[in-house]
């Protein structure tokens, strides 16, 4: 199947002229209106940060794709990150997650038996609807703006850590070839779990310094799990999007039900689920981010 190529910015759909117009009349109303506003006072330090410099990578396409009625391996596209991308080198620890939860804004995580200094162990027992509170809990305190990653980016920064997970087996006259390597692979993931989160740092790093990826500690992502239908020659003829569901991506990708906090305990819609749940965050530095996010947060659907 051919490769697909696309380009990217930070986000997944760019500005069209009137709106880039929009945003700078809307930014300078904003300078005079107290809209965007300075950092708080106390605001928090920001984490360690790996800034990955924009360049082409492949990419193969979240989602469970289907040809003549039988599953195959997602499509893969060549990507252009047309910017570099800033993201947080160590997952969010459970001594900075704590900190939201204190100030009332984060729900509790799950209990879980966290060994050692709260502040070198990743937070876990978050779900998706968790990650994103904190988010802008985080970027309210640090002034900045900070947002969950989608699974795109996350490939991008974790290099060749960044799982492929395709099976190989396309045959669809002979379906049950792609059954038993699903179920082989399957097999193969639970047994060699392990389970207990680690400390920062235990899993080492991607050639590009982003530490711990894919190590024992899924992250959540903003991209929807997609079910995707192709025809004869590899052309998408329907997709379809459940955003009630997300991807969190580790060892493998897994589907987790925004809710999900515990997936060992129920919820992982597709395959294996994950040992643990956590999440990192990717610094928007677009200077019109900050208005953006203000705007979201006053109710404007942009």
């Amino acid at each position: 199947m051919a490769a697909l190529s696309k380009s990217r910015e930070f986000a997944p759909v760019s500005l069209a002229i009137p709106s880039a117009l929009f945003l700078i009349l809307a930014g300078l109303l904003a300078l005079e209106t107290g809209l965007l506003g300075r950092a708080p006072s106390g605001a928090l330090d920001e984490p360690a940060v790996v800034t990955v410099a924009s360049r082409d990578f492949r990419y193969r396409v979240a989602g469970e794709f289907f040809k003549n009625g039988y599953a195959v391996d997602g499509t893969v596209e060549t990507v252009r990150m047309s910017a570099p991308l800033t993201i947080m080198k160590y997952q969010v620890t459970a001594a900075d997650y704590a900190r939201c939860v204190a100030e009332g804004v984060c729900p509790p995580a799950e209990p879980e038996h966290l060994p050692g200094d709260p502040g070198q162990m990743p937070a876990t027992g978050v779900s998706f609807d968790d990650a994103q509170a904190y988010a802008a809990w985080f970027s309210r305190r640090t002034g900045a703006v900070w947002v969950l990653p989608t699974d795109e980016q996350l490939a991008f920064a974790a290099g060749s850590r960044f799982p492929d997970d395709a099976l190989g087996v396309d045959d669809g006259s002979n379906p049950a070839l792609r059954w038993l390597a699903d179920y082989y692979r399957e097999t193969a993931r639970k047994a060699s779990r392990e389970p207990e989160p680690q400390r920062l740092g235990h899993f080492g790093e991607s050639e590009t310094g982003l530490s711990d990826f894919a190590g024992n500690v899924w992250e959540w992502t903003t991209t929807c799990m997609r079910r995707i239908t192709l025809d004869s020659a590899g052309m998408v003829t329907s997709d379809a999007s459940s955003c009630g569901i997300y991807i969190a991506t580790g060892k493998h990708r897994a589907a987790l039900s925004s809710f999900v906090r515990n997936p060992k305990g129920g919820g992982c819609a597709v395959g294996a689920p994950p040992d643990n749940v956590g999440f990192r965050l990717v610094k928007d530095t677009r200077w019109y981010a900050p208005l953006l996010q203000t705007l979201r947060e006053r109710g404007l659907d942009i």
